[in-house]
């Protein structure tokens, strides 16, 4: 019975499908665990450092909105070209953008030249995935694997994520601590975090030239797909032709025309063939859901996990130890959220799993400022925290199955520049809230914001589901006609 239960528990947790994953899906887990570790152990400090150098409330909300803007141009170039020119180039070249970015905060002070560093290369306010790399990895697990254990192995990046990020917390806010103890200045001890920063960016470039070349696009495949799309193309403009009947030039009237040139491709068309073709049905679907990840993104760039740490240590005066512990703390519970949501999403589907985990959090995430009182808050920011990542597993899983293969590295790029381009509009809100002493309206802000984009995206999803089911039954009941008038003709 014991051995029963623990085989049941194996398979609900995808430890099998994780077991038995390739070695490049490994390799990218690993990769990702040392990314979100290196996040979250900066994330921790990087308001308390900006404000170490003299910047103000104002001026941390501007560098941070800064920081994603710029980060939206580096993501949509490099994740659209990535099938082009190679996922483990431009995985080894995101991570050599965070060795950079680290060296570079390790040794100046000069706010300008830090903005300019972070908007070029890759820093995360937040924490979380910024940068090309999700959208290419993603999009490269999904095609090692099969359908039937994708959510399963979605979920366990999510989780490698959010544990090391609680990680890197931890040792960041402890590290800090034991360096002021020792008589270091908080200035130079954030500066160590930097360099150590910058040795776990090197670390993932290595990483990324031991993937093998499963790991890229078929390009004959890709090639292919696009003749056909081309002769598509070209038969529709046959077809707007007039007819032969029809008064108009052909090369019988024109016996002595001279046949068409064989024109070069323009830098233009070369440029575009870089960038892979997305289907009309998709991009239907894309703009519907970078509408609604667009709207969630903001709420969540006006209450990033940099301000929130600002909010604790300003508000109830946490040292960066206990920081350190708290975030600890919350992405660890975020870490059990996740090892459910497949779970969960296998029993009600991905879509209820999304919505039913994400609006609770977002009550949370509004109520925190409500309480005066330490522990209160403690517990609902935990709460927030379980509930507030298990969507994110069900929705690459979805993404990834009504997105055709050739199209997951763009789409998913897309919807990651979206998210981030909507997202960097919100730190600058909060600045410019918060410095008027109003710095809670940014937490029900994004709270009622987040609500929002749940219902709107559980009204949506219901509506076409109630579409399809009618469309299906009218359809049952044409057969249904159709079989009644077969039989009364053969009577």
């Amino acid at each position: 019975m014991a051995i029963l239960a623990l085989s049941k528990i194996h398979h609900e947790l995808g430890i099998s499908a994780l077991w038995a994953s390739p070695r490049d899906v490994k390799l990218l887990l690993t990769t990702r665990f040392i990314r979100l570790f290196a996040y979250g152990a900066t994330t921790l400090i990087l308001a308390l450092f900006l404000k170490e150098l003299g910047t103000e409330l104002k001026g941390i909300g501007l560098f941070m909105s800064l920081t994603l803007f710029g980060d939206v141009v580096v993501s949509l170039l490099l994740t659209l070209i990535a099938d082009k020119i190679g996922r483990r180039r431009m995985l080894a070249f995101g991570a050599l953008l965070i060795a950079v970015s680290g060296v570079v905060f390790a040794f100046t002070n000069s706010y300008w030249l830090l903005v300019f560093t972070s908007i070029v290369g890759v820093i995360s306010p937040s924490g979380s995935e910024i940068g090309p790399f999700r959208a290419i990895e993603e999009s490269t697990i999904a095609s090692l694997v099969s359908a039937n254990v994708r959510a399963d192995l979605f979920a366990w990046y999510v989780i490698s994520g959010t544990l090391s990020r609680a990680l890197g917390n931890l040792a960041c806010g402890w590290l800090v601590t034991a360096l002021q103890n020792g008589g270091w200045t908080p200035l130079q001890s954030y500066k160590i975090i930097f360099l150590c920063y910058a040795l776990l960016g090197t670390t993932n470039a290595v990483i990324a030239f031991f993937l093998s070349t499963r790991c890229e696009e078929d390009q004959e495949a890709l090639a292919q797909k696009a003749r056909e799309h081309n002769l598509d193309d070209e038969d529709d403009h046959t077809e707007s032709q007039p007819f032969l009947g029809q008064d108009s030039p052909t090369n019988d009237a024109h016996p002595h025309a001279l046949p068409p040139r064989n024109r070069k491709p323009s830098i233009f068309k070369k440029l575009t063939g870089l960038f892979p073709h997305i289907t009309r049905e998709s991009r239907s679907i894309l703009i519907k859901l970078c509408l609604l990840f667009g709207v969630d993104s903001f709420a969540s760039g006006l209450m990033p996990a940099s301000l929130i740490t600002l909010y604790f240590h300003d508000t109830f005066s946490f040292p960066p130890g206990a920081l350190g512990t708290l975030f600890f703390t919350t992405n660890l519970f975020s870490s059990v959220g996740n090892l459910l949501a497949s779970a969960v999403a296998r029993r009600i589907g991905l879509i209820k799993t999304m919505v039913f985990t994400h609006l609770p959090s977002a009550i949370c995430l509004a109520l925190i400022p409500a309480f005066t009182s330490v522990y209160p808050a403690v517990a609902v920011l935990v709460v927030r925290s379980l509930l507030g990542s298990m969507d994110q597993a069900p929705r690459s899983a979805f993404l990834a199955a009504v997105m055709k293969p050739a199209e997951r590295t763009a789409v998913m790029g897309i919807v990651t520049v979206t998210k981030t381009l909507s997202q960097s509009a919100g730190p600058l809100v909060t600045g410019l809230v918060g410095g008027g002493g109003l710095f809670w309206v940014s937490f029900v802000i994004s709270g009622g914001l987040k609500a929002g984009y749940d219902l709107s995206l559980l009204g949506m999803f219901t509506a076409l589901h109630w579409v399809g089911r009618n469309n299906e039954r009218k359809g049952k009941n044409r057969d249904e006609e159709s079989e009644q008038v077969d039989s009364e003709d053969e009577s």
